[in-house]
């Protein structure tokens, strides 16, 4: 199961899950709110409610496989899923790959007082009330803009990820499919101690990936990691948050040997 981050989809996977399908049944799947599945309108978009998610999938893909234990393989936000549902459901889950996906770095505003954290919450939902979706004039608009926010990314991949990651409008500009109250985080299920707990509990291998050129630092010295009682660091040079397409045959070289094992 491969589970994409947040304001990205399940496309994104594709060149992944062409090079596991002759191993392995591959699903990828869009998270609430984002590529094709539906809004959900009054939802926090938080960690529960999308561990929930998973939860429903994966009862129906282990039914149709027999409920061997899953390998699942996630991107930021996506990796925070597939660690959070590997601690809370650790018969399940043979093996589990993170890409950068522990968690806001300890000293981002999510782990401030909760009253800090709700009020935020708040402003940014009322916010997001007001504010009008960004539109595109034209396609290769939207992919300039997927390759300023990724500058690695080949002309293909980003022509790829923007085709299936925009929805057409009526005048023929293009905006993203991502629900935009989804950019409003969630002030609970971020807490440190409590995803420690939950990571403490993971009892299959688990891989972890980072980009040494990523915005996001190093989780060395962070309590959630180094609660992952099997876990394996791979750090990639000349990668940043989106390694997975910055550095793809490193990735899929290490991913691959690491679910065979």
């Amino acid at each position: 199961m491969l589970v994409h981050g947040g304001m990205d989809h399940a496309r994104s996977w594709d060149w992944v899950a062409r090079s596991l399908c002759p191993e392995y049944h591959v699903y990828a799947y869009d998270l609430r709110g984002h590529g094709n599945s539906a809004w959900a309108p009054g939802a926090m978009y938080s960690m529960a409610e999308n561990v929930l998610d998973l939860s429903g999938l994966l009862d129906i893909v282990g039914a149709l496989h027999g409920g061997v234990p899953v390998r699942l393989v996630g991107h930021s936000l996506g990796g925070m899923i597939v660690l959070h549902y590997s601690g809370l459901y650790p018969e399940r889950v043979g093996r589990a790959v993170s890409i950068e996906g522990i968690g806001f770095p300890p000293q981002h505003r999510m782990s401030e007082p909760a009253p800090q954290r709700m009020r935020r919450w708040i402003e940014a939902v009322r916010n997001v009330e007001t504010r009008t979706a960004k539109a595109y004039p034209d396609l290769d608009s939207a992919v300039a803009r997927m390759r300023e926010a990724n500058p690695r990314l080949s002309a293909e991949v980003a022509r790829h990820l923007t085709l299936h990651g925009t929805n057409w409008n009526a005048d023929g500009s293009m905006t993203w499919k991502f629900d935009n109250y989804m950019r409003a985080l969630a002030p609970y299920g971020h807490d440190i101690g409590e995803a420690t707990e939950i990571f403490r509990r993971i009892a299959c291998p688990t891989l972890l990936f980072w980009g040494l050129e990523s915005f996001a630092p190093l989780p060395h010295g962070d309590p959630r990691f180094e609660a992952i009682p099997d876990c394996r660091l791979v750090t990639v040079p000349n990668a940043g948050h989106w390694l997975h397409h910055d550095q793809r045959e490193l990735f899929l070289r290490e991913t691959t040997a690491f679910l065979r094992a």
